[in-house]
């Protein structure tokens, strides 16, 4: 047990090597630091997604074409039918499906045109947007006779994001030429995508594209929750039933939201893992250049140690001496490395969310902190054990004689 004498006698000697324990302070907070950014932001994604799937997103299947280049529903060669809609609609495990519509459309207001995704769906069975879990900000949400109103995301709300002057309810606005009204805004989303999206009912999108509706963007299904996998096996043998496909050759996909938020969740894994691992790294270097601090202060103050074995100190003292000094530089490195890392998470988070960003947005539990402190004084208390095992089996007489 350290006593107050030694802590007073351990805080000097790091005072008085000053630039050495600021350079050793330094190698250590830096890689605290980004564990925190990364760790803060890899909580917010995942907490993102539990969100997504708590909200009602767990019993939903979505199948989409394999041919759709990366925007569901714009290539016809590879369709998404009515008749698989009720392909789907009679597979086992499933409560009910939809078809949804994705098109690009030009939308207009006020002599200022911008091309922006347009989504198509059926408001007798809105289950495609209860993926999101989004409720509407203002206004209300659309209505089957609805084909010639719209409701829009929250951006176009708000000045300079989509138009210069921001739209409001009952607003007209050109969609593909066709003057539609506004009858309601969603709530922010938190990207700028989904958030510039524009909602219309299906029998308007074949109104807005009369020769292009051929081939709906998903096919939207709510499943029996306990039984996920095996609706999607009766989904995929239905359609390669109906379509003719041999198993293997499907040119569909049939995936559950909850496979798709694992793998997008297995993805960041191993990004955030990979940022956390560089930054161990960082964190390791910082530990032997710590012990390579401690080891050159045993050696400057080796007299000092004879000295104060000879006035009764203790190998128990000098080593909590050295101890404390390490596990000390420690501490301060890892609040430095926890308040520059908050900082730094806060800023980026505070501007992602005004480019539009906010489910990027990083958390900040308390063991977070507590945790990533705890290591860094973990570090710099092992970093130093050596050395400091070693001065406190400084001989005497060996040390009141060293020059």
């Amino acid at each position: 047990m350290i006593g107050i004498e030694s802590v007073r006698y351990a805080l000097r000697n790091i005072l008085h090597r000053k630039g050495r324990s600021f350079l050793t302070v330094l190698s250590i907070f830096l890689g605290i630091a980004t564990i925190f950014i990364f760790v803060s932001f890899g909580l917010g994604l995942y907490g993102y997604m539990n969100d997504l799937l708590e909200g009602g997103s767990g019993d939903k299947v979505m199948v989409t074409a394999k041919g759709s280049g990366g925007v569901p529903g714009l290539d016809s060669a590879f369709a998404l039918t009515d008749k698989d809609v009720r392909v789907v609609e009679r597979a086992g495990g499933v409560y009910e499906s939809t078809g949804v519509y994705m098109k690009i459309a030009m939308v207009e207001s006020r002599d200022e045109q911008k091309y922006v995704f347009l989504m198509g769906y059926d408001p007798k069975v809105p289950i495609v947007m209860d993926i999101g879990d989004v409720d509407i900000a203002e206004g209300r949400e659309l209505r089957t006779t609805d084909t010639n109103k719209v409701t829009l995301g929250y951006n176009y709300m708000i000045d300079d994001k989509i138009f210069s002057r921001g739209l409001k309810l009952n607003d007209k606005v050109e969609i593909q030429e066709r003057e539609m009204q506004i009858v309601g805004f969603y709530e922010a989303i938190g990207n700028p995508g989904d958030d510039a999206n524009i909602y219309v009912v299906n029998d308007a999108v074949a109104e807005i594209y009369p020769n292009d509706t051929d081939s709906y963007g998903w096919i939207v299904a709510r499943v029996d929750t306990d039984n996920v996998d095996w609706a999607v096996d009766n989904i995929e043998r239905g359609l390669r039933q109906s379509r003719d496909l041999e198993k293997g050759k499907e040119d569909f996909s049939v995936d559950s939201f909850a496979d798709m938020i694992e793998s997008y969740a297995g993805a960041m894994n191993i990004i955030v893992g990979f940022i956390v691992l560089i930054a161990l790294i960082s964190v390791f270097v910082s530990a032997v250049n710590t012990a390579n601090t401690m080891i050159t202060s045993v050696i400057e103050r080796t007299k000092e140690i004879g000295v104060i074995k000879s006035i009764g100190g203790t190998n128990g003292e000098v080593f909590g001496i050295f101890l404390f000094e390490a596990g000390f530089l420690g501490l301060v490195a890892g609040v430095i490395g926890v308040l520059l890392g908050w900082g730094a998470s806060y800023t980026g988070g505070v501007v992602l969310d005004n480019l539009g960003w906010g489910f990027l947005a990083p958390v900040f539990p308390s063991y977070l902190f507590v945790s990533l402190i705890a290591f860094a004084v973990l570090t710099g208390a092992i970093s130093g054990a050596i050395p400091a095992w070693n001065a406190s089996k400084t001989n005497i007489v060996d040390a009141l004689r060293h020059e």
